[in-house]
């Protein structure tokens, strides 16, 4: 039996170990209805324990500068956890204690109230060590960075959901670092910038912080960092007497560690990111900063080359975000207030601070009158419209105080003289602020040209005017910033008629002034004029502009009492035929234009303005003779060119005298003016623009053109010469023959036609700028420019054609070739061809054109485009698809 063992306990241990787990147990049970008092009380303090936790919470987050404790957050989840077992376990309580019997000391299921009773115990052991935990010093801590503040907004602006989309593609792009949103006051910037920023707060974590700066004109380097700093958790009382370095370093030291969102609205000039502290955000560090301005050059400035303009809104998209402000009660009021909204919405152009004002303005307007009268007021003095001048007009004129200098002050509000929505050609601008005398006419033709493109690019950079996006030489002017500008021009509306501007409105006469002589620009163009028969005492009219009127006759004392009178505009009143001789008492003239006038004869005191400067007399069909003109001996500009005036030798000998001219354009029909005009060198410097025509082949075989570096457009029609040559010109210093810079180095536009004796047009090749070609009904025309000619002309390789953008061939029966090998033509637009039946190949290859962008080729006839022989397959797959049959495009 050695495998057996055993175990001896005494029998009275064995007895009160079962007792007292017989005693436990037991007490689950016939002590339940204590244990759940005593567990309901419990739940009652822990609750209160809670509610005062949570209250804590809510003061020290409610600036959001706070957060609450880890350990904190999980013992109210802690406490929520056990609150909904507790509820739970509560829902049985009747039902386990009416299972109690014998008094409780026993159950009908002994099995059931057992566990119930194990949960009761153990749920109140649960909550007394929550109470005991539940006791914080501390709740929260200050945390430096809270990831998002949205920013509320007015959901009003409609049509900015592509514009938001492209902002925040471009500014989310991982090589993107900085966004410039540019745009005119008003136009929606700040909106778009605040949706950037409140879509930050949808994207998670990708961000540490989002910070909110609204920089402002008066904004300091100080100021800025104090914004910043707040919103990282720096400051403090210690924080006044650092200086801006140290608390630069402050910041950086904050800001290298995090990845960043920086969002500066409203800046006017560079925010030094390093001296504010700001890490420069990279690539790398996957920091990003979103800024809005008014001006592009502020983009230019802060390293963003390719900045976002805020546009104003189309025509649909304004008159959406007017109903919307108006009101669907308000538009339904009356059957004709719909049509009367589109009119006042239009007046607004498309600008979401204007539709915005306005449209509150006339929320309550039910009536037709007052729909009508709004419409009245917004045509004639919209400075009166209700918010016009304090909420838009204000608004807007930070932009014209943030101009640097007078001079360019003057020109901007310069161009409140034409009419709404009018393109204004940018070199005759420059033309009247020259004789004006913002620019001095003294630096020469090409400085103050210059000067004057340079503050025309300062106007548009400062979105002050706006640039045609196909024709780069006109600008013009919103009309909301044109009211601006004649609101300022008035002193702020305190004296309207110091500039009266009615240009465009469909006046038949000359309006009623109050007082003449506070009178200084006078601006009537565009209207219906037929005569002018008033005299006025305007003793400080400096500018008066009555040109594209119909204007029939102008009284001889109208302009008597005009001593001052600088700029007069009386072009395009082609029903114009007669001046009085009285124009010789605007002895302070400096600018007169005649231009498109049926004016026959000039009045003899004309010749006695000494003072005049510029004078058109272009398009004037029925002006016989300018002789006396070299008696304006300080005439610095000169337009002759399409009027009936016969260029001849005496005519040249006075320009001759004029020894301040630097401008001219005329027409050449004359081979006796020809050869001696074109032999003046002086003359030649001075002309811009030369038609020359009705020159037969018997009197000049060969045209023979001179270096002429000034000019822009040349036409040749109806000549008989057999070649255009250019004159040589060496430099001192060398024996080459050929010209040591181009001949025609400012010459854009070339046009010929009916010029039938001509083989090529090689000379070209010295035209290296030239941006419109057309050539025309020439029969024996073979090449546009010849191998062989282009070989003698230069011994250097010379690539043809790198700035033309448009080229028509017309009716070229013997055309051949425009070039024997492929061109690069890097901003070639359009070609169009008709007519050339020979030509059967054009010089391009699949490279050719400006890329990315369309090169199309107009045709005149089907058969043509099939006969093509294009370089390989790839060009006709590139061109091909771009071809259009011209006529059938245009019907």
């Amino acid at each position: 039996m050695g495998g057996c063992f055993s175990v001896s306990l005494p029998c009275d241990q064995v007895v009160s170990q079962f007792s007292k787990l017989l005693c436990v147990r037991g007490s689950y049970i016939h002590n339940l209805s204590e244990n759940l008092a005593s567990l309901e009380k419990a739940m009652r303090v822990l609750k209160a324990q809670q509610y005062d936790v949570i209250r804590r919470l809510e003061r020290e987050e409610f600036t959001g500068r706070q957060q609450r404790l880890s350990q904190v957050q999980v013992w109210l989840t802690s406490v929520l956890i056990i609150q909904n077992q507790f509820d739970d376990l509560l829902s049985s309580k009747e039902v386990e204690l009416q299972r109690l019997c014998l008094c409780g000391f026993c159950s009908k299921d002994l099995k059931l109230s057992y566990r119930y009773g194990k949960r009761v115990i153990m749920m109140l052991r649960e909550v007394e060590s929550l109470r005991s935990q539940g006791f914080f010093d501390v709740v929260a801590e200050a945390t430096p960075f809270a990831e998002v503040d949205e920013i509320p907004f007015q959901p009003t602006i409609v049509g900015q959901e592509i514009m938001l989309e492209k902002a925040w593609n471009s500014l989310m792009e991982d090589g993107s670092g900085i966004l410039g949103l540019y745009g005119m006051g008003g136009v929606g910037k700040t909106t778009l910038l605040t949706k950037i920023n409140n879509k930050f707060s949808k994207i998670g974590d990708r961000f540490d912080v989002v910070i909110w700066v609204v920089v402002s004109r008066s904004s300091t380097v100080r100021k800025i960092q104090r914004d910043i700093a707040e919103k990282v958790g720096l400051g403090g009382m210690e924080w006044g007497e650092k200086n801006d370095n140290q608390i630069a370093v402050d910041i950086h030291n904050v800001l290298r560690r995090r990845k960043f969102v920086l969002l500066l609205d409203d800046i006017w000039e560079k925010v030094n990111l390093k001296a504010v502290g700001v890490p420069y955000p990279s690539k790398d560090n996957g920091c990003k900063v979103a800024f809005t301005t008014r001006s592009r050059d502020v983009c230019g400035r802060m390293g963003v080359d390719d900045p976002m303009e805020v546009s104003c809104l189309q025509p649909e998209e304004s008159w959406d975000l007017f109903q919307m402000i108006v009101g669907k009660n308000t538009l339904g009021s009356h059957p004709d207030i719909p049509g009367l909204a589109r009119k006042v919405a239009r007046k607004c152009r498309g600008l979401p601070l204007a539709l915005n004002v306005i449209g509150e303005a006339m929320a309550c307007k039910r009536t037709v009158h007052e729909w009508s009268h709004a419409i009245d007021v917004l045509t004639s003095s919209a400075t009166d419209f209700s918010g016009m001048e304090d909420e838009i007009l204000h608004v807007l004129k930070y932009s014209y105080d943030n101009l640097n200098g007078e001079l360019m002050k003057s020109c901007f509000l310069y161009c409140s003289l034409f009419p709404e929505d009018y393109l204004i050609d940018k070199e005759g601008l420059v033309d009247y602020w020259i004789c004006e005398g913002f620019i001095n006419e003294k630096e020469g033709r090409e400085r103050t040209l210059n000067q004057g493109y340079e503050i025309l690019g300062t106007l548009v950079r400062a979105c002050l005017l706006l640039e045609e996006e196909k024709n780069k030489s006109n600008v013009k002017m919103h009309d909301v910033v044109r009211e601006m500008a004649l609101w300022i021009s008035s002193d702020l509306g305190k004296q309207k008629e110091k500039c009266v501007v009615r240009a465009g409105v469909g006046l038949c006469e000359v309006p009623k002034v109050k007082d003449w002589n506070t009178v200084r620009k006078l601006s009537l163009m565009n209207n219906e004029i037929e005569e002018i028969f008033d005299s006025h005492e305007c003793a400080a009219l400096t500018t008066l502009f009555l040109q594209k009127n119909d204007m029939v006759k102008i009284s001889a004392e109208f302009f008597r009492c005009m001593p001052h009178l600088v700029v007069l505009d009386l072009s395009e009143n082609q029903s114009l035929n007669e001046l009085p001789e009285e124009i010789s008492q605007l002895a302070s003239l400096r600018y007169f234009n005649l231009s498109y006038t049926c004016i026959h004869q000039l009045p003899v005191g004309l010749w006695t303005l000494k003072k005049l400067i510029h004078l058109n007399l272009e398009h004037m069909s029925r002006l016989g003779s300018i002789l006396g003109i070299s008696n304006l001996w300080n005439l610095r500009t000169l337009g002759l060119r399409d009027s009936k005036l016969l260029l001849d030798m005496s005519l040249v000998k006075e320009l001759q005298l004029l020894e301040h001219l630097e401008v001219v354009t005329l027409d050449i029909s004359s081979s006796l003016v020809a050869e001696p005009l074109l032999c003046s060198h002086r003359l030649v410097e001075c002309i811009k623009e030369v038609d020359i025509k009705y020159l037969k082949e018997e009197s000049v075989r060969v045209l023979t053109l001179p270096t002429m570096g000034n000019l822009r457009r040349l036409g040749i029609k109806m000549c008989g010469m057999r070649e255009i040559k250019i004159e040589r010109t060496t430099s001192s210093s060398s024996r080459n023959k050929t010209p040591t810079t181009p001949c025609f180095s400012n010459l854009s536009s070339f046009f010929i036609a009916k010029c039938h004796g001509l083989k090529d047009l090689t000379w070209l090749l010295f035209a290296p700028n030239l941006t419109f070609l057309e050539v025309g009904f020439s029969k024996e025309v073979e090449d546009i420019i010849s191998a062989e000619k282009a070989e003698e002309h230069s011994s250097a390789a010379i690539v043809p054609f790198r700035k033309l953008e448009t080229l028509h061939l017309l009716e070229l029966r013997g055309l051949k070739r425009i070039y024997a090998e492929t061109l690069p033509f890097p901003c070639l637009k359009v070609i169009h061809v008709e007519k050339c039946e020979k030509l059967r190949k054009l010089p391009l290859d699949s490279e050719s054109g400006i890329a990315g962008e369309e090169l199309i080729i107009y045709y005149g006839e089907r058969k043509w485009i099939e006969r093509v022989e294009w370089e390989d397959q790839a060009t006709q797959l590139r061109f091909l698809p771009s071809s259009r049959w011209r006529w059938r495009e245009t019907q």
